[in-house]
């Protein structure tokens, strides 16, 4: 099976659609998508409708804390979040909020394990950064491949038969073994608001078969992006940091 794994759209609707063509070419058999659908873009309306369309088709979502936040307030975030929340709330409609608030923070798909945040507590929306950070989700979980979001960095990382995590180097591009003998966690970066200095959108090809996994970048239109950004009278920081990817 050759799985995309999308996370982190966050309302960019130029990126979600370079994201969806270049998997396209890929000729992928699934996508899996790792929640914050809406939060900081421009088109929350119309990425959480495509969204709908793909789980429709027969993709795989869990929750992330933006969609969370539509239908409870998360006092943790920051105050640019928490306004482009405000304002995306009520451009949403009924259905499309009932869609966010019904996901699961968790899904299952052989022996990979989907997840917004971490495995060890998906709810609390941890950040894994580092090999510490990973170890507990290596720990509840006997998964043999953890996809994970909401850093907005890609990073990999192993767990190996005595139990010593490892980071390894990230390769964009590049197929990378996933070799039997360890388990694997990978944060697969973010589809609409990198922060790892790359400005193009990042998602993830997960070859069951080969078992390979390949990150991979696509450059989009963010300057369209930005622009209605800042005529949605959204916080200009949160357009700016789109070209520079940071």
């Amino acid at each position: 099976m050759r799985l995309a794994v999308l996370s982190d759209i966050h309302g960019n609707r130029e990126a979600l659609e370079a994201v969806l063509d270049d998997l396209d070419a890929e000729r992928v058999d699934r996508i899996a998508i790792l929640g914050d659908i809406v939060g900081y873009g421009p088109d929350p309306e119309w990425c959480t409708m495509a969204v709908m369309h793909l789980v429709h088709g027969g993709a795989l979502c869990v929750k992330g804390n933006h969609d969370s936040a539509i239908a409870e307030r998360d006092g943790a975030m920051n105050q640019n979040a928490k306004t482009v929340i405000d304002w995306t709330r009520p451009r949403l409609s009924e259905a499309q909020r009932e869609f966010l608030d019904g996901l699961p923070l968790s899904r299952e798909l052989g022996d990979l394990l989907l997840v917004h945040a971490s495995a060890n507590d998906p709810g609390d929306w941890i950040y894994v950064t580092s090999e510490a950070r990973a170890r507990p989700s290596f720990k509840v979980s006997r998964a043999r491949l953890i996809l994970c979001g909401h850093v907005h960095v890609p990073s990999l990382m192993s767990y190996d038969i005595g139990g010593t995590v490892r980071e390894q180097r990230v390769r964009i591009g590049t197929p990378v073994p996933l070799i039997q003998s360890r388990r694997w966690l990978a944060v697969v970066g973010s589809v609409g608001q990198p922060r790892d200095g790359v400005p193009e959108a990042g998602w993830a090809l997960v070859d069951t078969g080969r078992n390979e996994l390949t990150f991979r970048r696509v450059p989009y239109d963010n300057v369209t992006t930005a622009r209605k950004m800042r005529e949605q009278g959204l916080p200009d920081s949160l357009a700016s940091r789109l070209m520079r990817g940071a």
